[in-house]
């Protein structure tokens, strides 16, 4: 599993897309179930936006151990998969719970991924480093 991080609107996604050497099949804010896997037909599975499904997911009432057990269900079950994730918060703590709960939670979630992942990089303005 490769994780990509980085901030809005760094050209993340299309960065991934410019290594990649076989078509990606790109789930955008959701998560691949098994089946989804087995069908992309050999393409590389990407997930974009991974703090979105996130976000979402706690706006539907999933709680912080629910969303992390899934996303690291699929992170072993798909060895090369590539998760693409804002980061959020950048130190800054907002006043809003659910904003504070969804920033924790999303930082909880990538220190984890990263710590499984074979490589990290982080991208700004679509140039990637990798840190890992």
């Amino acid at each position: 599993m490769e994780l990509i991080i980085g901030g809005f609107a760094q050209a993340k996604i299309e960065y991934v897309k410019s290594t990649l050497e076989i078509e990606p099949v790109i789930f955008d804010a959701v998560l691949p179930t098994v089946d989804e896997i087995r069908d992309s037909r050999g393409g590389q599975i990407i997930i974009n936006h991974l703090n979105l499904w996130i976000k979402n997911e706690l706006c539907a009432g999933k709680n912080a151990l629910e969303l992390e057990r899934e996303i690291i269900n699929i992170a072993e079950s798909c060895h090369d998969i590539i998760i693409v994730s804002d980061e959020v918060g950048s130190g800054v703590v907002p006043l809003d719970e659910f904003e504070r709960n969804y920033r924790e939670t999303t930082g909880r979630i990538l220190t984890k991924l990263a710590k499984r992942a074979e490589g990290v990089t982080r991208v700004i303005c679509g140039i990637g480093q990798k840190i890992k």
